[in-house]
């Protein structure tokens, strides 16, 4: 885990010192950018991917009786449906937080634009921000949920 650390830190001071100077070029710069950052996101894809398909490497061909490799197997099938609960629950609450964050965005300057003229509606204001909340909450519950299935 620390060499990860080791080699991802200086990696990160770099891409920061290259993506200041590269946003120095202007709009150009900015293509250059979103086009990284675009193939990076491919990248990441392409090994999300290849990591969900990919079976457990050679665990029955190293089984030497029938029983280990029935519950290698069964062991096997156990942690892909953890991890699968595991990812969901990430992707649910990541997901419900980033539409709570854009909804709270757009209900929050409504209302500061609505209390700026008629300040006695700042309970009615709240309660619609309260509600753009609660996409969060619902995502964070799922989440729980998908956990406690794992």
């Amino acid at each position: 885990m620390t060499s990860a650390w080791v080699i991802g830190l200086p990696l990160i001071a770099v891409a920061v010192v290259l993506a200041r100077v590269v946003t120095r070029r202007g709009r150009s710069g900015m293509f250059i950018l979103a086009g990284i950052g675009g193939l990076l996101m491919v990248g990441a894809v392409v090994l999300l991917v290849s990591a969900l398909t990919a079976g457990p490497a050679g665990a029955a061909a190293t089984a030497t009786a029938v029983g280990a490799a029935h519950s290698a197997a069964a062991a096997a099938s156990a942690s892909s449906s953890a991890t699968g609960a595991l990812l969901g629950a990430g992707i649910a609450v990541a997901g419900s937080t980033i539409g709570a964050g854009i909804a709270v965005a757009y209900a929050g300057a409504a209302a500061l634009a609505i209390m700026s003229e008629r300040p006695e509606l700042f309970g009615r204001a709240m309660v619609i921000v309260g509600l753009a909340e609660g996409i969060a909450i619902y995502g964070l519950i799922i989440g729980i949920i998908l956990i406690g299935k794992a």
